[in-house]
């Protein structure tokens, strides 16, 4: 039994330690220089005027670090945090009752915000700007509005489609930063953190692979260590090496390129088409993933590869993704043919 006890023991520390890959001060955030210097600058003087920070707009694509940012700015600011998102905000007395319970200086983060429903979205004007509430009470003849004063708080949303949110909605945010996929001499850092945390012993060659295939996003790249770490403990490896890492990519079917088994799908299926151009919805039924999950992530990792262009007509493929395929553009009629 005491055997069993150990071993509950062990896997509820690496939980614990799993849970703790998100830093929580800035000085354990890597990379995202610029917006992490202009938060800390709005940080320091919000608290020398002993004030709330003012509403923050976090942009960016998943997995950036948008969600970790607004937990470390609440815990700078040494305030509560809370936390929903725009899908579950149906109704307006659910945002009624959130921001009604917050208390001064407190920081409500809305993840996905461009979700938000039109009214709830209408309702977070006056709140924002005068930190009250226009509610109706009744209906016909006997309705009447009621104001309700809120405490001074900090809204923090956060969102990958930037382009969605309304322009009255976007100008009431006071600060607004957008983050940016992640260098590989970042992710490797980030990389040497977590594998710190999970007691993972792991040398710089299988660092450096593991962060050159995470596409950038520091959420991927701890993913694949996690898969890594799962490989390197059923082989008895007591270190991590890059042969390791490599045959654990290569199980999870991610390629040198950190393009996964749906990215080449989109690949194929520009080339069996000539090419391209080619509209969204065509792609999206060929693959079997949804336009929206096709356009917020997959499309723009192959877009910053440059294995795919945009253009007003559709998707086409280029001749690097030709290339990534084993497939040749031919110059002068288009096409192409195989190596």
């Amino acid at each position: 039994m005491a055997v069993e006890g150990s071993r509950y023991v062990d896997l509820n520390r690496r939980a614990e330690a799993d849970r703790a890959l998100r830093p929580v001060r800035f000085d354990d955030f890597v990379g995202q220089d610029r917006p992490c210097r202009n938060l800390s600058v709005a940080l320091e003087a919000a608290r020398k005027r002993n004030e709330p920070l003012e509403h923050l707009l976090l942009s960016g694509l998943p997995g950036l670090g948008k969600t970790t940012l607004a937990h470390i700015v609440a815990g700078e600011l040494g305030v509560d945090l809370k936390v929903t998102s725009g899908p579950a905000l149906e109704k307006t007395g659910d945002l009624v009752g959130m921001l009604t319970s917050l208390k001064h200086g407190d920081v409500l983060f809305i993840d996905e915000i461009h979700r938000l429903p039109r009214v709830v979205e209408e309702y977070l004007y006056p709140a924002m700007e005068d930190l009250a509430l226009d509610i109706v009470i009744d209906q016909g003849p006997a309705a009447r509005s009621v104001r309700l004063s809120l405490e001074r708080f900090t809204l923090i949303g956060a969102t990958t489609r930037e382009g969605l949110l309304t322009a009255p909605f976007r100008a009431r945010f006071g600060l607004l930063e957008k983050l940016e996929p992640y260098p590989t001499g970042d992710l490797v850092r980030i990389l040497a953190r977590a594998a710190a945390l999970l007691g993972l012993e792991i040398d710089a060659d299988a660092l450096a692979l593991v962060a050159s295939r995470a596409r950038g996003t520091p959420r991927i790249a701890n993913r694949l260590l996690r898969r890594v770490r799962d490989l390197a403990e059923v082989r008895g490896a007591p270190l991590v090496t890059a042969p390791i890492a490599d045959e654990a990519l290569e199980q999870l079917g991610i390629d040198e390129a950190g393009l996964e088994e749906t990215d080449r799908k989109v690949l194929r299926c520009l080339h069996d088409q000539g090419g391209g151009p080619i509209g969204l919805k065509t792609i999206a039924a060929a693959v079997g993933e949804s336009e929206d999950t096709l356009e917020t992530v997959y499309e723009p990792y192959l877009i910053v590869l440059g294995f795919v262009r945009k253009t007003p007509r559709g998707r086409q493929i280029s001749a690097r993704g030709l290339r990534h395929l084993g497939v040749e553009a031919d110059d002068g009629g288009g096409q192409s043919h195989l190596f």
